[in-house]
């Protein structure tokens, strides 16, 4: 009990001055008056300067103070050191506490409400000789005093705190709990002082470590820590994390526990099978619960859905495995991390979302939940989603991922070459076939306005564009196979109009032109006749001073796209003009050879 009195004397000691604004410790949280209350009562025992204040949104903290600055950060830290306050507690500002609860009739941000040296009274239940002996013992971090009263003698230097002895210190070492032990290990390799495996056993290499870390710190380098030097290593550690709030969380709803930065985040709604957490302040940080019931079918499903997201960039390691999966994704923006698991036909897990740029602290918050992450039988409902997150283009209320352009192709050769139109790939980080099969460009005619693509891997395409051989007749009916809605429909369109000239309107013979209203999408389709020969592939429409009417297009003509073609390598399929096909047939020729090509930043 000495102890502690020492600490709650040196408490007073530090609400002396007001030259600065005042702080205190936020040592908890909690979500009920009740609970609050009850929290109060257990520190106020041991602990004086205990303040209840209600932070809104259904929240109370609990804090000690006010403080200077300068004095509350030695008072955290050996409040922590002792085990008489939480780890993760921190110091916050006056100016965030207005609502005050306890104790009733307290003065806000009052140092005076705290008495100095000169009016100490003792605790309820603290003997006066155990006051003193505290006095004597408190370490000197208040800063000047005021001048004793003339009666009073000199007050003595306070003693430095007794740290324990080599031998005390290797009996706290040996209560430590395995993940303790590795948790000193990853502190001594991020202080630098330690390059080796994290695995819990203290054998030369972390004794070696102890001891540099020991006297970089201004310690006695005798390679075991103290329960005091233990805390000052996680201290540094976790100074990173100040501010963040770092609370264990348990969401009813979704079955899940987790340790989460409520000093950045706060629950904002359900749409299943996620739990949205979203930012509460500058730091631009998300995180999101996931729970369903399903099997590995819906876990491989969740799998490719949380792909298409817009909170997944594309770069990053992705690890796919029987009973879960866990996907990374950073850009320019933001750094997703996702972890997900199967068990007992419940899909339970997490990501988080931090801004690019602050690696230290997205690495800190992450490994705390992931080694908190803990599930209950709770499963959210799949069809628990608001109307906010039922729009086309949101997946439970997250946005998919959407390309910058989307245009059309068409297959030319048997293992799924493309040929599209060169200006909409030509500057793109990635292109797609469909959505789903990574493309590169192979080959590109500026002047003609092609490009040839070659998927990844081979494909077995259902139909492949057949030239025509033979000169078609003006004014016969032609039609454009392409996506003019942006890829919005499942399959390509058909848009029907004639062939006018086999010329440009300069006389260019690469170049034919329609009597077709086209839309931007339909770029790169084929230009089919009536037996579902390929005439040419359509152009974008032009770009100048001249505004020409809105039914005139151009395509690349058939018999310049073969030379193309076979300067590029690829042998393309010739036929004559057949006689007309039905509707139906056409149609689902045209769908066969047709594909959405999509470029991505």
């Amino acid at each position: 009990m000495a102890s502690a009195t020492a600490l709650v004397i040196t408490g007073h000691a530090f609400a002396q001055s007001n030259t600065q604004e005042l702080v205190y410790i936020q040592i908890e949280a909690q979500p009920s008056l009740n609970q609050a209350e009850q929290s109060l009562r257990g520190y106020a025992r041991q602990l004086d300067n205990v303040n209840g204040f209600s932070l809104g949104g259904g929240w109370y903290g609990i804090a000690l103070g006010p403080y200077q600055p300068d004095s509350a950060q030695a008072l955290l830290r050996s409040l922590r050191g002792n085990g008489l306050i939480p780890r993760d507690s921190y110091l916050a500002a006056s100016t965030e506490y207005n609502d005050q609860f306890w104790p009733v009739g307290a003065a806000l941000n009052d140092p005076q409400a705290a008495p100095g040296p000169e009016a100490e009274e003792p605790e309820e239940g603290i003997s006066t000789e155990e006051l003193a002996q505290a006095l004597d013992n408190a370490p000197d971090t208040s800063g000047p005093q005021d001048a004793p009263a003339p009666e009073a003698e000199p007050e003595p230097q306070p003693e430095p705190v007794v740290d324990e002895t080599p031998r005390q210190a290797r009996a706290s070492e040996a209560q430590l709990t395995r993940s303790e032990r590795e948790q000193l290990q990853i502190a001594l390799r991020w202080a630098g002082v330690y390059d080796a495996g994290i695995d819990a056993a203290f054998g030369r290499g972390t004794r070696s470590a102890m001891a540099e870390w020991q006297g970089q710190n201004g310690y006695e380098r005798t390679g075991v820590l103290t329960t005091m030097q233990r805390q000052d290593l996680l201290d540094q550690y976790n100074a990173v994390l100040e501010g963040m709030d770092m609370t264990l969380v348990t969401d009813d709803r979704a079955g899940i526990r987790i340790e989460m930065p409520l000093g950045a985040v706060a629950f904002d709604r359900y749409e299943a099978p996620f739990a949205l957490y979203e930012p509460t302040g500058d730091l631009d940080a998300r995180v999101l619960l996931i729970s369903q019931p399903g099997d590995r079918a819906a876990l491989n499903g969740l799998y490719e859905i949380m792909q298409t997201l817009e909170i997944v960039p594309l770069d990053g390691p992705r690890e796919r495995r029987g009973n879960g999966f866990s996907l990374t994704g950073r850009n320019s923006s933001i750094v997703s991390h996702t972890e997900v698991t199967l068990r007992d036909g419940h899909i339970k897990g997490w990501t988080l979302i931090w801004p690019a740029g602050d690696e230290e602290r997205r690495e800190r918050v992450m490994n705390a939940m992931r080694a908190s992450f803990s599930t209950t039988d709770a499963v959210l409902d799949p069809t628990q989603i608001t109307d906010e997150g039922q729009a086309v283009d949101l997946v439970s209320g997250l946005e998919i991922r959407k390309p910058t352009a989307t245009v059309s192709g068409f297959f030319v050769d048997g293992r799924g070459a493309v040929v599209t139109a060169a200006n909409a790939v030509q500057s793109c980080g990635r292109v797609t076939l469909d959505d789903t099969y990574e493309a590169s460009v192979a080959a590109s005619d500026a002047d003609l306005g092609a490009a040839l693509l070659r998927p990844s891997e081979a494909l077995a395409p259902r139909a492949v564009g057949a030239f025509r051989a033979d000169t078609p007749r003006l004014k016969s009916e032609v039609a454009v196979a392409g996506y003019p809605f942006g890829g919005v429909l499942s399959a390509p369109t058909l848009t029907f109009g004639s062939l006018e000239d086999l010329q440009g309107l300069e006389g260019e013979a690469e170049l034919e032109r329609l009597a077709l209203s086209a839309r931007p999408g339909d770029a790169g389709g084929p230009v089919l006749d009536n037996g579902g020969a390929v005439l040419g592939m359509l152009l974008p429409q032009r770009q100048g001073n001249q505004a020409l009417p809105d039914d005139v297009a151009f395509a690349a003509d058939a018999s310049a796209l073969q030379a193309f073609l076979r300067d590029s390598g690829v042998s393309a399929s010739e036929t004559r003009g057949e006689r007309a096909m039905d509707p139906e047939d056409l149609t689902s020729l045209a769908a066969d050879m047709t594909v959405k090509v999509s470029c991505w930043e």
